[in-house]
This record gives structure tokens, C-alpha cells and sequence, in this order.
């Protein structure tokens, strides 16, 4: 039988104003409160008080929910806006990846175990992939390729099944000078740098996707910093924003498509939101308006 640990047991929004104010956070009005609460759940948003916190559990003299609140408001803006960059990128690994394995190995190259490093599981991976095709079935480009072509899937086909942690273990599969090949291709620097930095995108697409926090969030793994970069690369979010900047697949749009609507969203926040809990550096925007070359 298993055995249930007694949990907290549940608040309704009242408590959970009064808890709030109890640890010295400025509410407002009682009104706005409830519709923060209302909105937002108490969990998630008690994560956005963490840059408030005191070490005996109170927040520090000035904190107001309405201070928090739109800290939450600007970490969903920015979260959509980083998705949106991730989400070209994404597509142009699919591109890249498929072409590249297509041309030198063949539309089923993929299923051939010698095409791959020592650390490919071909077995792993051909189950995975039937179950994908499997749990896909009813999808039209899956069941015209099941119909006519007796359920052979070119890579090409394979790639939009596949999620962005998959496409990165992909990559992380092939051959090393496959690896070199495609690294130039879709972020014009090493393969090491290809693969650290796509292990960090995944979990940066994934905390966007699923709405986790960004702001003042430490991640697991600490990208490599390029050489010749000055500045070194951390486990903030600006450094992983520097990721999409190195994969992004239109350098010229890169100004219009993020930087712009970043410097807006920042502007609209200002009052609310300190760029060091993101580790954005003092000089954050020469950073990102550098050329790839001087990368």
C-alpha cells in the first residue's frame, strides 16, 4: 500500500493575501489582490518574490505585489518573444540536419547504424521512432507515407516528427565531421560550440513552451563561450538569449525580429524589473548588436 506525507493543506485567495502581506509585501488594494490571485496561481507567483526573499523567510522592506506582478507580466512577454526566435531556429535545424544526412547517406540513411557515432543506440532510436509514427497516425503526411509507401519515412519526413531535444541528440549522434559539417551551417562555429549550445537551447525552448520562469532563473547548463568572445557566457538568461542570436537563421532580420521588440518590452517594464536578475551586463546591447564575425 502506498503511503501518502501529509501536504500543506489548501488556502483560499484570502489567506493567501493575508500570507503575503504577513511577510511584509505591500498588496494595494485587497481588490487587486484577488485578481493577481485570481490569475496567477499562488505557487507560480510566490517564485517571482524569490529576488525579495530575506533569509528568515520575510521580503525586504518595498516589495509590492504590484511590483511582482508585472515582473510576472514581463517574464510572459519575453518568454513569447524568446519562442518565437527558438521556433525559426528550430525549423532551420530540421532543414539543415535532414538535408545534409539526405544527400550524403540517402532518404533512410537515418535507420542505418554505421551513418551515426559509437554512442548512437540505433534500436533505441528506431523504436522511438515507430512509436512517434504510431502515436501520429491519423496525421495526413503520416498516412500517405504508411499508405504508399508502405511506411518507409525519408529523413526529411522523420525531422518534423522529432522534438528540438531529439533534433539535438541527433546532431550529437553523427559522425564528427558530419557534426563540423552541419555546425558551420547553422551557427557558423565549431561542432563542440553546436552541441553545447544546443543542449541549452532545448531547455531554454522548453522553459518558454511550458511557461516557466525566466526571470531570475539560474539553468543547468552553462553554455561555451565561442573563442575570441570577451565576454563570457553564463547560466542567465542573457546568455542564453545569446544562443538565439548565434543560431538566429537571418542575420539581417536579427535588429527587427528580437532586438527591437526586446529594447521595447524592457523600456515598458523598466520600473519593474532589474536587468542583473537576468545577468544582463552593463554594456548588454553591444553585446547583442555585434557582428557574427567579431563572435
Amino acid at each position: 500500500m502506498r503511503c501518502f506525507i501529509e501536504v500543506k493543506k489548501p488556502t483560499n485567495i484570502e489567506e493567501q493575501i493575508d500570507k503575503i502581506a504577513k511577510r511584509g509585501c505591500n498588496i494595494g488594494s485587497r481588490e487587486f489582490a484577488r485578481k493577481v490571485l485570481s490569475e496567477i496561481n499562488y505557487y507560480r507567483l510566490t517564485a517571482y518574490f524569490l529576488p525579495f526573499k530575506t533569509e528568515n523567510d520575510m521580503y525586504i522592506d518595498g516589495t509590492s505585489l504590484e511590483t511582482v506582478y508585472n515582473i510576472h507580466e514581463f517574464d510572459c512577454e519575453l518568454r513569447r518573444l524568446c519562442f518565437s526566435i527558438i521556433e525559426k531556429i528550430e525549423i532551420m535545424l530540421r532543414v539543415q540536419i535532414a538535408y545534409y544526412h539526405a544527400q550524403k547517406y540517402g532518404a533512410l540513411g537515418y535507420l542505418n547504424k554505421d551513418n551515426f557515432n559509437k554512442y548512437h543506440n540505433l534500436e533505441k532510436f528506431a523504436e522511438h521512432i515507430n512509436r512517434t509514427i504510431k502515436n501520429n497516425e491519423n496525421q495526413p503526411f503520416v498516412k500517405h507515407h504508411i499508405e504508399k509507401y508502405d511506411g518507409n519515412f525519408p529523413i526529411w519526413v522523420i525531422v518534423e516528427l522529432l522534438t528540438f531535444g531529439e533534433i539535438s541528440r541527433f546532431y550529437s549522434d553523427m559522425k564528427t565531421a558530419d557534426q563540423k559539417s552541419v555546425a558551420f551551417k547553422i551557427c557558423g562555429s565549431t561542432y563542440q560550440n553546436a552541441k553545447s549550445w544546443l543542449v541549452c537551447l532545448t531547455d531554454f525552448r522548453n522553459y518558454c513552451a511550458h511557461s516557466s520562469r525566466l526571470y531570475y532563473t539560474v539553468f543547468t547548463s552553462k553554455p561555451v563561450t565561442p573563442n575570441g568572445m570577451e565576454y563570457m557566457l553564463q547560466k542567465r538568461v542573457f546568455d542564453y538569449i545569446m544562443l538565439l542570436k548565434f543560431f538566429y537563421p537571418d542575420k539581417n532580420k536579427w535588429q527587427a525580429d528580437f532586438l527591437k521588440p526586446l529594447r521595447s518590452l524592457l523600456k515598458k517594464y523598466k520600473n519593474y524589473i532589474n536587468l542583473k536578475h537576468m545577468g544582463f551586463p552593463e554594456n548588454w546591447e553591444e553585446i547583442l548588436n555585434q557582428s557574427p564575425k567579431s563572435l
